[in-house]
């Protein structure tokens, strides 16, 4: 039976659940505002698939990721939030609601949030594709156990893959991390890498790049790169791969939308953080400008509850029509 608009219809419908997204739920369904939160994958976002967080206030000896994702949304859910798992295929504007076109069906909203957050780049290199999850990864948390005593390559220069490389010393027996220029982590990471450096667990090299991903029997067994300043082949020989080269905004699903995304694909606000479409807001990792930092996440995701709040209270219910 067709699902009737007035049955499928809620105050706010949050796109995403991670951090902006469940903070945000907090704040609506505390102030009684009907509240659902879809999410394609896990409830918390990249922040669930993050061993220890080290920066988050209040917490001074770190918290494990999956542990504030799930306080998140244990505290979501007892003021009222719902959670369904789903994914949201396309944003319609119907002027006083809007349509939601998704995995259950079609839902209509007074007011929307997107907090889709960011996914993990790709390198796009042959073998990465072929071999995921057979020696290609994306989060040391979730499969870093798999390689106790085996040679890993972590690909990329930044914070997430010095602070995953460290993560993967626990398990694996040795550690080559390919930098194509420079690394670009925080001095207090670099540091912190440096032990494992000195006993030999990690080597670093500096401007070398991740060419091929090659495969055995169905698995890994090493990776080809280039010297950029020599054009001297390298071959590693490992058992898994790690790639951490930075995040791309998870906005497929508004291609074709009025709402406005920069050259790169994230969301485009206001100081209200609403979108160019009215009613509809975006707040964490997805949105234009934002500083990829769950402490900052969870501030927008407050922001754009009271904003939320402000846009429904300056317009009347469909249903009241």
């Amino acid at each position: 039976m067709k699902q009737s608009k007035a049955s499928s219809l809620h105050d706010v419908i949050i796109v995403g659940g991670g951090p902006a997204a469940l903070t945000a739920a907090i704040y609506t369904t505390r102030e009684d505002i009907d509240t659902l939160i879809i999410e394609r994958g896990v409830v918390g976002g990249l922040a669930a698939v993050t061993d220890v967080i080290d920066n988050y206030p209040g917490f001074p000896d770190g918290i494990s990721g999956l542990v504030l994702a799930e306080n998140l949304r244990k505290q979501a859910e007892r003021f009222g939030a719902k959670i369904e798992l789903g994914e949201v295929l396309s944003i319609h504007n119907e002027g006083k609601h809007k349509r939601l076109e998704t995995t259950s069906g079609t839902m209509h909203a007074r007011a929307i949030l997107i907090a889709t957050g960011s996914d993990y780049k790709k390198v796009g290199v042959p073998g990465e594709q072929e071999y995921f999850a057979r020696g290609v990864h994306y989060c040391a948390t979730c499969d870093g156990a798999f390689y106790r005593d085996k040679r890993l390559v972590v690909v990329g220069g930044g914070n997430s893959a010095v602070q995953e490389t460290i993560f993967l010393t626990r398990y694996a027996s040795h550690i080559d991390l390919l930098v194509r220029s420079t690394i670009k982590a925080s001095d207090v990471l670099q540091d912190e890498l440096q032990p494992f450096i000195k006993k030999g667990k990690v080597t670093v090299h500096v401007g070398t790049t991740t060419d091929e991903i090659v495969g055995k029997d169905q698995f890994v067994v090493k990776v080809i790169g280039t010297h950029t300043k020599t054009g001297k082949r390298h071959e590693f020989a490992v058992d898994g791969v790690f790639i951490f080269v930075g995040l791309k905004p998870n906005t497929q699903f508004l291609k074709g939308s009025s709402i406005k995304l920069d050259k790169i694909g994230f969301i485009k606000t206001d100081s209200s953080l609403q979108t160019a479409m009215t009613g509809v807001f975006a707040a964490g990792d997805v949105r234009s400008g934002a500083t990829m930092q769950i402490a900052s996440a969870v501030g927008e995701g407050a922001t754009a509850a009271l904003k939320i709040r402000e846009y429904l209270e300056g317009h009347t219910h469909p249903l009241q029509n």
